[in-house]
């Protein structure tokens, strides 16, 4: 798929598979299986595996191929597959790489290692990603990874397959200085979760990641239509009902932002399996939380 084939799907709703491990900690590849089947009966325009969500930072390469190849065999050319890269220059390139010969449709870069490196340094990093496949690159500003307008100027001028900027921080006033200087030269997507669709759209957004994919993909969805037509009564009523206080839970803790989803995902019968360390599942007491949120209707 070319870069600009890639764009012109990127439309909707992104899921952001979650990396189910089993209790050994070990890779739970029937379950994965499972929830990518789940996730695609449901709208959704394309499907990250593994990124965030997927605790990317936690897969071997050999274990991120794996991740790759499940997500295009499952995927079997519905929607494109965007595969995760990072860490280092090398190691990022090899990741992409692989992806690309598995059939990975488009590169998602994590920033590097190394945080509040140089801008000259960032701009090198993201070029040797660009340079390693012919895909089209998205870039995820996450982490200690905040630039300003002309550096992300000056790594679009870098990067020629670069397509489309991700935000991971919900810093809306830089985000729209970012999107007022390039224009229409990326695409935007909204990352920083479900609670900023709001925040997003009202930028002119129309493309937004999901972490509400894994368990209510059907939520996610809804989110996006009803951001999309300016029904604030209906897009009030899911925030305050179900993504509010799902993403409060998440705000608790380093690392709540995976640890809660595969909770929830446990307890509805999917495949969430546990987390690797550093990070850490919720509590007992926390659980009960999470069940009771599961009572809420977040359907019409």
């Amino acid at each position: 798929m070319t870069p600009d084939a890639l764009r012109k799907l990127l439309h909707g709703v992104i899921a952001f598979p979650v990396t189910p491990f089993r209790s050994d900690l070990s890779l739970d590849a029937a379950g994965l299986r499972a929830n990518i089947r789940v996730i695609l009966q449901h709208p959704v325009c394309a499907v990250v595996a593994p990124g965030g969500t997927g605790e990317l930072y936690s897969l071997t390469p050999a274990e991120h191929l794996e991740v790759v190849k499940i997500a295009v065999e499952e995927t079997a050319g519905k929607v494109p597959v965007i595969a995760g890269a990072g860490f280092n220059p090398p190691i990022a390139a090899q990741l992409a790489k692989q992806a690309a010969a598995a059939g990975a449709s488009g590169i998602l870069a994590f920033p590097p290692y190394y945080p509040h490196a140089e801008a000259d340094g960032m701009i090198d990093y993201y070029r040797s990603i660009g340079e390693a496949t012919p895909l089209g690159m998205l870039i995820y500003s996450r982490d200690s990874f905040h630039p300003d307008p002309r550096t992300v100027e000056r790594i679009a001028d870098a990067v020629p397959t670069l397509i489309a900027w991700k935000d991971g921080q919900g810093d809306i006033r830089r985000l729209s200085a970012i999107m007022h200087r390039l224009k229409n030269r990326l695409h935007w997507i909204g990352g920083a979760g479900d609670d900023m669709v709001s925040a997003y759209y009202s930028l002119g957004i129309r493309t937004y990641t999901s972490s509400i994919s894994n368990t209510v993909p059907a939520l996610s969805h809804e989110l996006h239509v009803a951001a999309s037509n300016g029904d604030s009564a209906r897009l009030k009523q899911i925030m305050d009902d179900y993504v509010l206080p799902l993403y409060a839970m998440r705000a608790r803790r380093k690392g709540y932002e995976v640890s809660v989803m595969k909770a929830l995902m446990n307890e509805m019968g999917l495949a969430g399996g546990t987390v690797r360390p550093p990070l850490v599942m919720p509590t007992a007491a926390e659980m009960d939380e999470l069940r009771a949120l599961l009572k809420v209707p977040v359907a019409k």
